[in-house]
């Protein structure tokens, strides 16, 4: 029984890449963004990560408004924090169905098109970075993905339910940025060690229809987005023992090289009471005040934000607000950003 169709072949990504290039400024831009956040884990540059934006980046016009909305904010705080748009533009299902991001469809009222989609992610990305001076972080779903943006992006993540894929551990050994591992759904904490390990080491595998070697991603780390239990209830890991414990399992594996850890402020951290984010933010701060060896270690965070609280469903029309997710508005994050870089 043949249960698979093969709708259209897709350009390679140096094609795309020709045809949505990125200029010679965009490209100083980038290098020049990816050499500070190095330095950030890596412990040269004392800088705090924030790593913020919307549940899924939906629309052009929006993100951008948004992104130009950071920008201005980020000059402000630039002393303290160091801040990584979050342009997700294709979202994981846990059944595979709803909106899955602007790499299905560009326009989320339309049928799933991804040939139209992979050129509509790439120019997003090159707009943001000419307009606002960004470069962003993307989720890693598919690993075929990520070639069609390797040239744009300072970050990725490794979400949840691909943190114990093997596919997904080896192109992080590979991507040549910062990649977070996040804890599984299920919490277990010696995974997502597991993970960042494969990360870091070099790896052999078959890809793209090649024989692909890697040399390992010394700056793979972890993310805490918090777990669900076995009754199916979200339970919290950002707290003070958690961080110690993270700290501890690096300490034990002393081969893992830049110890850092992320701390995701939504999804299961917050039970995705979105507004909780604030709170949950200023208590990773307090851990980092309290502890030199918790200061040390945890480098930055993850927070959900667009340009309208809340969120609403597909065809809703209101405009910056999401679709998926929950996110906190505009003006909740232009106050918390003020009140995170006071606490660095």
């Amino acid at each position: 029984m043949n249960q698979m169709q093969f709708i259209r072949k897709l350009p390679e990504p140096a094609e795309v890449k020709r045809e949505v290039p990125l200029s010679a400024k965009g490209q100083a831009v980038k290098e020049e963004r990816d050499r500070i956040i190095a330095d950030i884990i890596e412990g040269r540059d004392d800088r705090f990560l924030l790593i913020i934006g919307p549940c899924s980046a939906d629309n052009e016009p929006a993100v951008l408004d948004y992104c130009t909305r950071l920008a201005a904010a980020a000059e402000k705080v630039k002393d303290k924090l160091f801040i990584i748009p979050r342009v997700y533009t294709n979202k994981p299902r846990t059944i595979g169905k709803g909106y899955k991001g602007m790499l299905h469809q560009p326009d989320p009222e339309e049928n799933e098109n991804m040939m139209a989609g992979i050129k509509a992610i790439r120019r997003m990305h090159v707009d943001v970075i000419e307009q606002t001076g960004f470069t962003c972080a993307e989720e890693i779903l598919y690993p075929e993905n990520h070639r069609y943006l390797s040239d744009l992006l300072s970050y990725g993540a490794i979400g949840a339910r691909s943190v114990e894929d093997q596919l997904h551990r080896m192109i992080a050994s590979g991507a040549g940025i910062p990649v977070g591992m996040k804890n599984p759904t299920s919490g277990d904490l010696s995974v997502m060690m597991n993970s960042v390990e494969a990360a870091q080491n070099e790896q052999d595998f078959l890809f793209h229809g090649w024989e692909v070697h890697t040399t390992g991603n010394p700056l793979a780390h972890v993310i805490l987005r918090g777990y669900v239990n076995h009754f199916g209830t979200s339970m919290p890991n950002y707290h003070y023992e958690y961080l110690e414990k993270v700290l501890q399992m690096y300490r034990e594996r002393e081969s893992l090289k830049n110890p850092a850890i992320v701390v995701d402020c939504n999804h299961s951290n917050s039970g995705k009471k979105y507004l909780e984010q604030i709170r949950i933010a200023k208590d990773v701060m307090s851990s980092r005040r309290y502890s030199q060896d918790i200061r040390g270690i945890v480098k930055g965070l993850m927070i959900e934000s667009y340009i309208v609280d809340g969120n609403q469903k597909v065809g809703g029309g209101v405009y910056g607000q999401s679709i998926t997710d929950p996110c906190l508005g505009w003006e909740k994050t232009e106050k918390l950003i003020e009140e995170l870089a006071d606490m660095v």
